[in-house]
Order: structure tokens, then C-alpha cells, then sequence
């Protein structure tokens, strides 16, 4: 689920922003000052910021620049003022986007959304169309090649259709249905518990290469599905 870390110091509007959020898929946290914002930042990860901008302790302004300065993090700031020379100082800053309040939350639900689609494509026009490396694991779409600390993995079609959906989907939730209706399709009558089997044998392949611990896992979300974890993927 895509974070949002909504900062800023009026508690009523991190409410309503947190509501609204959440009703359109958003998982919402917040912070009510500048050094709330960092901390919270350094310790979630967010995928998104809506950032105030005249706060207490520190600004909208330097955290925007801190955070810059070690994040591509997209981010929406926010202020009571209108005046275009700030839009300007903020989009020179490196924010993605400006919103002025006294605004409607459906907009800045639109704005983030508008705004994570656009960076999501950014993303995957620069990353290589056919190859995703997550540490040792190198998974090629073109040549079907799978290896592991540069060992091949012999894998069957939908076994190499699973792991290739989840290379190319990582740190997302699916369930058994999604996977399902992905790799198999919506046609597919067995049961969904195949999808288990064919993820434990995926799981012992893919580790039987390495006696290291690899810093992606393809993990058990309990009562929902799975994920493929993995950090650096590519």
C-alpha cells in the first residue's frame, strides 16, 4: 500500500487530508511540526509528502531541502499564501507540486494520485524494459533467463510468469485471487491454493543457490497474500 506522510501543524486538516486519503487506498501518517516531518521521514520511507509549509520548528522550506538532499520523494506543498513567487520558490526547491488553502481534499487526493502515476512512469522509463536484478537474483524477460549469484534457475512457464510478476510489481501486497487472475487467469477453475505450492517451490529453487542472506524474499502477508520484497529492485 503507498504511504503518505501528511506535515502540518493545523490538526484539523491533517485529519480531513488523512480521511480522504485513506478512503481512496492511501495508508496516512502525520506529523505536526518541521522535526516531526524528518523524523517521521527517515523512519517510514513514505512514497509521498504533503508538506505544509509554515510551520514550527522548522519551515516547509528546509525540510523540502532536506529532504531533497537524499530523497526523490515526490512532494505536494501546501500553503495559506498564493503568491506565484513562492510557487516558484517551492517548485525550485524541488517540490512536485503547490496547493493553495483553503483547498478541496478530493483535489489534493487527485494532485497525489496525478503526481505518483507520473513518477511511477518516469521510473520505469529509465529503468531497462527487460531486466530486473534484486541483488543476486536477475531475472532477463527477453531471454527468460532466471539466475541466482550467476547460476541458472531452470523454471517453468508459470513458475517464471510468478517470479517475473513479482520482480516487476516488488513491495506490493497480492492476494491468492490477484495472482491468480494474473498468471493463470480469471478463467482458471482449480483451487487457489495452487498459487501456494507453486511459491513454495519457487522459494526452495531460488535459495538453494545461495548460503548467504539475500535482501529479497518473496513473504508470507498473513491473512492477505504475498509480496516480493525487495529494496534494490530494478
Amino acid at each position: 500500500m503507498t504511504t503518505v506522510l501528511v506535515v502540518d501543524d493545523d490538526l484539523n486538516i491533517c485529519r480531513i487530508t488523512k480521511l480522504y486519503l485513506e478512503k481512496s487506498g492511501y495508508a496516512v501518517q502525520t506529523a505536526n511540526d518541521g522535526e516531526q516531518a524528518l523524523t517521521q521521514f527517515d523512519e517510514l520511507h513514505p512514497d509521498f509528502i504533503v508538506l505544509d509549509i509554515m510551520m514550527p520548528k522548522r519551515d516547509g522550506w528546509e525540510v523540502c531541502q532536506k529532504i531533497r538532499a537524499k530523497s526523490d520523494v515526490p512532494i505536494l506543498m501546501l500553503t495559506a499564501r498564493g503568491h506565484v513567487d513562492e510557487r516558484i520558490e517551492g517548485l525550485q526547491m524541488g517540490a512536485d507540486d503547490y496547493l493553495v488553502k483553503p483547498f478541496d481534499p478530493n483535489e489534493l487526493v487527485a494532485r497525489v494520485t496525478t503526481i505518483l502515476r507520473r513518477t511511477l512512469l518516469r521510473t520505469e522509463a529509465a529503468a531497462p524494459a527487460h531486466l530486473y536484478e534484486v541483488g543476486s537474483l536477475r531475472v532477463d524477460s527477453l531471454s527468460h533467463d532466471v539466475t541466482v549469484e550467476g547460476q541458472f534457475v531452470a523454471l517453468p512457464k508459470k513458475e517464471y510468469e510468478l517470479l517475473l510478476f513479482f520482480v516487476r510489481n516488488p513491495n506490493q501486497v497480492f492476494t491468492r485471487e490477484d495472482l491468480i487472475a494474473k498468471i493463470w487467469g480469471w478463467d482458471f477453475e482449480g483451487e487457489d491454493r495452487v498459487v501456494d505450492l507453486y511459491i513454495k517451490r519457487l522459494r526452495q529453487k531460488l535459495s538453494a543457490l545461495t548460503d548467504r542472506k539475500e535482501d529479497w524474499s518473496i513473504r508470507t502477508v498473513w491473512g492477505v497474500g504475498y509480496k516480493f520484497e525487495g529494496p534494490g529492485a530494478c
